[in-house]
């Protein structure tokens, strides 16, 4: 799956185009991420992500990178044996689409702040 573009509030995906964060799955894209305050995630909200076992998880946080990722968060997820990747949605997605296919990636992009 390729990102073809990202501007703020709207990214495009497989030639779709979504208007809410978005999780990037090797097989599909999930619409939506809810989480309980919009820029501070908790850990339970990254559960089905841990589930699905990805060698490597890109975190971008916004336009302007405005999303937290507290280090609570990536000291859980390297210890599930995640490699966790973070930065601005525009480097995230730049870094997603250089990855070779071969290392299960799951990404989540914040598409606002």
């Amino acid at each position: 799956m390729k990102i073809e573009s990202f501007k703020f509030g709207s990214i495009t995906i497989a030639g779709k185009t979504y208007q809410s964060d978005v999780i990037v799955y090797p097989d599909h894209v999930e619409e939506s991420w809810p989480r309980e305050e919009e820029h501070r995630p908790q850990i339970r909200e990254f559960a089905d992500i841990v589930n699905a076992e990805p060698d490597t998880l890109i975190i971008g946080t916004g336009y302007a990178g405005v999303l937290s990722i507290p280090d609570q968060i990536r000291n859980y997820l390297t210890s599930k044996g995640i490699e966790v990747r973070v930065d601005k949605t525009k480097q995230a997605i730049e870094l997603f689409n250089s990855l070779p296919r071969t290392d299960k990636v799951i990404a989540i992009f914040h598409i606002t702040c």
